[in-house]
């Protein structure tokens, strides 16, 4: 797992901090490790990722936000939500351990960069040497770019752990990217995403750039081939209506209002649609702004007449008991955006989703919120 750690850095570690923000990043990672200083946090850090070969479920965070597109601040969810975890549940960590789950840590953040393909030779010889050392700068090999980064990382632990699922803390839209990508070339077909969002994300691309928080779904559904395999589910702002999508790009949508008007039984009708098309397991991408604004307010485009929390985690619960999921994730979580009361409600939101998603993964109810 030697090649899985060059990558990555102990939870909460994702993003370089030299002075600000080290002594709060510190702090949680005892918590989470259990540890005494940050010596003994690399050293169960490092036990952690050599016990994926063992695990049922793994959590892996992204905190990259350069792929989203109107208010930055996504890059701080992973460490946000993993403290409120801790203040809902401080015992959390040895519960996972217990039923399976394991936190790989973050991956390692260039939080300029994006994706490799945007970067020149020159570029990604200085950023491998920034990241791996002076002689690893002609080594081609080595990605340099998160989501490039991201989708090796989950190739080496799929391929390292077959049939492990993976818990994605985002970090913006874009990162669940990554995800979809490794799971195309690792999960048994068909399968399929059910994706909560205020927004489609279908462009094929943004201002010339193909995979963003805008684009990301669009190329899921590519990857899928169509066909009702992606299903989305809370939508509200789109430039186009409803008809648009469904009948030019083959998704399946249900709008917020449809969930307003029939409550949960609208989680009937998609797991009926997938059922029906021979999906065999699901992949679950959870943006917080699907929430209604008022309730996870801190995220970089919120919309009011949302999914209530209480649906969500029913969604959650309801398309895991029907399906395996292969993972799941939850992203746009921006403790930056809006007061710190603002910043809380929405971490422990997205914790209680997190809660939900591992209950459902590692089939361990005491997990659950």
């Amino acid at each position: 797992m030697d090649d899985v750690s060059q990558f990555l850095r102990p939870a909460g570690g994702g993003i370089h901090t030299v002075s600000t923000g080290r002594a709060a990043r510190e702090a949680l990672q005892k918590l989470l490790y259990g540890a005494a200083d940050e010596r003994e946090v690399h050293e169960r850090w490092r036990a952690a990722v050599a016990g994926v070969r063992n695990a049922r479920v793994a959590v892996f965070g992204i905190p990259s936000d350069c792929g989203a597109g109107l208010v930055r601040g996504a890059a701080f969810g992973p460490e946000a939500v993993r403290a409120a975890l801790l203040r809902g549940c401080p015992d959390f960590p040895q519960r996972a351990a217990r039923a399976g789950v394991v936190d790989v840590g973050d991956l390692f953040v260039v939080p300029q960069l994006l994706t490799d393909d945007m970067l020149s030779e020159d570029q990604r010889r200085r950023t491998r040497s920034a990241l791996y050392g002076p002689a690893a700068a002609g080594n081609a090999d080595l990605p340099v770019a998160p989501l490039t980064v991201a989708e090796r990382v989950l190739d080496l632990l799929l391929a390292e752990a077959p049939g492990l699922r993976i818990f994605m803390l985002g970090g913006d839209h874009s990162v669940a990217w990554p995800v979809v990508a490794a799971l195309a070339r690792h999960a048994p077909d068909p399968w399929a995403i059910v994706h909560a969002d205020a927004h489609t994300d279908l462009l094929p691309e943004r201002l010339g750039i193909r995979i963003c928080f805008a684009t990301w779904a669009y190329h899921a559904n590519q990857l899928l081939g169509r066909g009702g395999r992606l299903v989305q589910i809370g939508v509200r702002a789109s430039s186009r209506p409803k008809e648009h999508w469904e009948s030019t790009l083959g998704v399946k949508q249900i709008w917020a209002d449809e969930v307003r008007a029939k409550g949960e039984t609208v989680i009937d009708d998609v797991i009926a649609h997938l059922q029906r098309i021979g999906v065999r397991s699901v992949y679950l991408s959870n943006d917080i702004d699907a929430t209604d604004g008022p309730s996870a307010p801190s995220t970089g485009a919120p919309e009011p007449d949302g999914l209530t929390p209480a649906f969500v985690r029913a969604l959650i619960r309801r398309v895991g008991a029907a399906f395996p999921l292969l993972g799941a994730d939850v992203v746009e979580v921006a403790p930056p955006i809006g007061s710190p009361e603002d910043a809380r409600l929405t971490a422990d939101v997205a914790a209680s989703y997190m809660r939900e998603s591992l209950a459902v993964l590692a089939d361990a109810p005491e997990l659950a919120p």
